[in-house]
Parts: C-alpha cells; sequence; structure tokens
C-alpha cells in the first residue's frame, strides 16, 4: 500500500516492542518518513481502507485507523527525526538496555492498570515520572525532556 514511496523506516515501539513487559495487547507502530511524504502516505493508507483522524495533537504525525483490528494497533506516519520519533525510539532503546527501567516501568503500569474508572490521560499522566528517568539516559535535550513532560502532564 505504500508501495514507491520513501519509507525512512518502520518500527515498533511502545510497551509490545519490549518482551515480557506488561502491555495492552495493541501493537505501536511508527512508519518513519521524509517530510514531504506524510501527506502522499496517509493518502496511500486512506485508499487501502484506513481512516483520516488528522494528528491527534501531535505535529509532524499522521495517525490513521486501520481498517480491522487483526492484529489491534496504532498505526502513525511520523516525520523523521521529529520530537515524537526520537521519544519513542529513546524510551524503547532505553527500556531494551535497562532491566531497572525495564522492571520500574513494568510495575508502575500494572498499578496502574488496576486502579479503576482510569482515564487514558490520567494513565499517561501516571507514568510520566518514569518516562523522564528513561528519557533522562537519552540523548535528547533537556528543553526536548521538558517539552515531552508537559505533553504527557496536560490534561
Amino acid at each position: 500500500m505504500l508501495t514507491g514511496l520513501p519509507i525512512t523506516s518502520i518500527e515498533h515501539v511502545g510497551s509490545t516492542a519490549i518482551p515480557g513487559l506488561p502491555a495492552k495487547p495493541i501493537l505501536e507502530i511508527d512508519i518513519i518518513v521524509p517530510r514531504g511524504i506524510v501527506a502522499p502516505a496517509t493518502e496511500a493508507l486512506i485508499s487501502a481502507g484506513y481512516t483520516h483522524c488528522g494528528n491527534l495533537g501531535v505535529t509532524d504525525r499522521e495517525a490513521p485507523k486501520a481498517p480491522d483490528e487483526r492484529p489491534a494497533r496504532n498505526v502513525y506516519l511520523c516525520v523523521a527525526g521529529t520530537l515524537h520519533v526520537r521519544n519513542h525510539l529513546a524510551v524503547r532503546g532505553a527500556l531494551l538496555a535497562n532491566p531497572t527501567l525495564w522492571n520500574r516501568y513494568g510495575a508502575v503500569k500494572q498499578q496502574l492498570a488496576i486502579e479503576p474508572g482510569l482515564v487514558i490521560h490520567r494513565y499517561i499522566a501516571g507514568k510520566s515520572a518514569v518516562l523522564q528517568d528513561i528519557l533522562a539516559v537519552s540523548d535528547l535535550t533537556d528543553e526536548e525532556k521538558t517539552e515531552i513532560y508537559e505533553l504527557n502532564t496536560r490534561k
């Protein structure tokens, strides 16, 4: 469906990309493309049955919804090199490399999962402190880490 378009990479990110980490059974896939390719790639996915959902508040990203739930997945078309992409890759890399952070993040996710009536923005905010510790070992700048923190804690 994206045949003929330049794709920088396709990355499995999110908790399901980390072996053994507690995770919702939903794949997170970043299709990373050069800046000028997001619109044609979005159109190609729409032509293949995906629904256009916009960027869901994240600059330089589109979040088309898959036409089916097999497997359950969130697909994102992302501009290469942007903070969104670098954040996903930094978190994945740190969790794969650091068992202490892996254990801590897993424990936080499990604790949040049992909270009654938990809504998504509270779930994201609840993970924010450990995510900041995860990002502390990344090559993101302090300004980028602050921006990610603010995105994760907004309501």
